[in-house]
């Protein structure tokens, strides 16, 4: 008998103890989820509070990057002298207009509530919210470009690269405020402003050529880019200048209108730009009648003195001068697909308007985009209108208007998300390359609604579907080559045999040592 409660009390004494066991490996579980809340709670909290005011920008400084035989990048840092040769300048501007021109003006918005004596001198008012987004792990511009040159030069192995990801929560533009999109939209004006020819420029490349002076930004042709810096909550908008036409309604004319033109024809036509048998391509990667060579293509718009290299090489400038700020980008037209591109390869946050499709680009450039990209996760914003014929994609075909003024504007999907206004139905405009403007944006269709458009996900899109592209660059063809003295050889070894194991990877995950 005494046996029996023996072993029932030694029963229970283990069932007790492994209870709590369980009870503590339970609550010890508990106390590490908690934990880790508190700590990413924390820094959840942190970011809100310094993302519920809006906040003040100035312009700091000013880009520009040459390009083709000068390919150079100098910058400007704002001072007094500076703004007031830009007062007088832009004065000089508005006292030669008339009362209509001034309603068109491509320099500044007609809105008395934003009338200012100097463009460059403007305050803007920004407001920021927390996001989860997801980035690369490893974002900076020394990885990112060594994987971007391994994505041009192997093409075909570029969808295989693993690269890591994180979600990680990040200050944004509120794009539901009002104010916010006006003011980006004023920034991304802002950098259509022509400086005036003051200033100490100073070299950011080497070496530096005086007598190519002339081949630079407000001088000739390149692309330009402005800087606005908030310092208290340590944020930094990038604006980069988009088009410049002498024929397509976009945001005035200046020196830069034929590389714009250039780079605009490769970023959004089929293939280089051609039209009919009438068009002088801007590359040479066109076979025959709606076939094209995709590798010549990819390597014409990774070239160095291409658009994107010379954004890339803002936003490296940029990274080191602000190493730990918050970066935004911004743009219009061509400036905003650039700023798409660029937040698409560093994992930034983006606001455009008016963009032209830019996700046959980001294909053809190979950016990173996570698989299985959730769409709460997005961090790029693309604004438009209905009334807009490039913005939506329709300003194509031989006998349009785009085409007439010479330019391929054949794409019409975007990556990120897009906030239409729709003017044709609300207010009744037709379509018209005229509403592509960034001030008919500004005054006409953001200032006008009582809130910014809902920002939703694109539907189903495909641009080009009616031509074929050839990988000529691997195929049987690639041994004719002009030059018999040029060779290719492959950068990715052999595949090993099944008795082979690997026991050497480099960066990004090829086996390069067998056993």
């Amino acid at each position: 008998m005494d046996d029996t409660k023996s072993l029932k009390r030694r029963t229970r004494f283990r069932i007790f103890k492994s209870h709590l066991g369980l009870a503590s490996f339970v609550l010890a579980t508990i106390c590490a989820v908690l934990l880790w809340y508190k700590k990413h709670e924390y820094t959840s909290v942190s970011i809100r509070d310094r993302g519920s005011s809006q906040s003040s920008f100035r312009l700091t400084r000013t880009y520009r990057h040459g390009i083709s035989q000068d390919p150079y990048m100098q910058v400007l840092d704002i001072d007094e002298q500076v703004l007031q040769a830009g007062q007088e300048r832009f004065m000089e501007h508005v006292s030669m207009l008339s009362d209509e021109e001034a309603q068109d003006d491509d320099m500044w918005t007609s809105k008395p509530e934003y009338s200012t004596s100097n463009p460059l001198d403007f305050e803007f008012r920004l407001a920021s919210e927390p996001l989860r987004m997801k980035r690369m792990l490893h974002r900076d511009p020394q990885f990112v470009e060594s994987y971007l040159d391994f994505s041009h030069e192997n093409p075909h192995m570029a969808a295989k690269v693993n690269l890591e990801w994180i979600d990680k929560t990040v200050l944004v533009p509120n794009v539901s405020d009002k104010q916010t999109v006006i003011s980006l939209a004023l920034m991304s004006s802002d950098a259509y402003v022509r400086l005036p020819h003051t200033g100490d420029w100073r070299n950011l490349t080497e070496p530096w050529n005086h007598t190519h002076n002339s081949g630079h930004g407000w001088e000739n042709d390149g692309l330009r880019g402005h800087l606005f810096v908030n310092s208290e909550q340590d944020i930094v908008v990038m604006a980069v200048k988009g088009t410049s036409a002498r024929g397509l309604a976009g945001s005035g004319e200046d020196e830069t209108t034929v590389n714009d033109q250039i780079n605009d024809n490769l970023l959004f036509s089929c293939c280089c730009a051609r039209i009919s048998y009438l068009w002088t391509t801007v590359c040479d990667c066109y076979m025959k009648s709606y076939t094209c060579d995709e590798t010549c293509l990819e390597q014409e718009l990774s070239r160095k003195d291409r658009y994107y290299k010379a954004v890339l090489n803002f936003y490296k400038d940029v990274v080191a001068e602000y190493p730990n700020s918050t970066i935004w980008v911004t743009g219009h037209s061509l400036g905003g697909a650039l700023a798409s591109l660029l937040g698409r390869t560093y994992g930034l946050p983006v606001v455009a308007f008016e963009a032209p499709g830019e996700l046959l680009a980001t294909r053809r450039l190979h950016l990173p985009m996570p698989p299985g990209y959730p769409d709460y996760l997005e961090g790029i914003w693309h604004f438009g209108n209905t009334a807009d014929p490039i913005f939506m994609g329709t300003c194509n075909g031989a006998s349009s208007s785009c085409s007439i003024a010479g330019y391929a504007m054949e794409t019409s999907c975007h990556t990120g998300k897009v906030c239409v206004y729709d003017v044709v139905k609300d207010k009744g405009w037709h379509v018209s390359m005229l509403n592509h403007r960034i001030h008919k944006v500004i005054d006409g269709v953001i200032d006008s609604y009582e809130g910014p458009a809902r920002c939703i996900p694109p539907g189903p899109c495909h641009d080009c579907y009616n031509w074929k592209y050839v990988q000529k660059g691997h195929s049987s063809s690639v041994s004719q080559t002009r030059s018999p003295k040029t060779t290719s050889t492959s950068t990715v070894p052999p595949e090993p045999t099944i008795t082979s194991s690997c026991v050497g990877r480099n960066w990004i995950g090829i086996c390069t040592e067998y056993e």
